[in-house]
């Protein structure tokens, strides 16, 4: 029999990578999500703000990643899921080529 990796499917598939593999990461990741969401939806901050808050985040996490020993993985998925989080919030942006100058 071989030896399977705690995430292996018993049938020899390799696992599949998952960006949140524990229930608090994920909670907290869409607790903020919402409560982002919903500080632009109640013009507390403006989607503009969010986003590049968003991209602070994501740049201070990049830093860290060169800086320290953060596996190159977790890095990885830390900036993926803030990628997806500034996208999300870009949707609500309106087009930049309908903004006045």
């Amino acid at each position: 029999m071989t030896n399977q990796t705690e995430h292996d499917d018993g049938v020899g598939h390799p696992p599949k990578p998952a960006l949140i593999r524990d229930a608090d990461g994920h909670a907290a990741i869409l607790l903020i999500e919402s409560l982002i969401h919903g500080l632009v939806a109640r013009s507390l901050i403006s989607g503009e703000d969010a986003v590049e808050i968003i991209g602070t985040a994501s740049e201070v996490n990049d830093e860290l990643a060169q800086e320290t020993d953060l596996p190159a993985i977790t890095a990885q998925q830390a900036h993926t899921l803030l990628s997806d989080i500034a996208a999300s919030l870009s949707i609500e942006l309106p087009d930049r080529a309908d903004r006045p100058r």
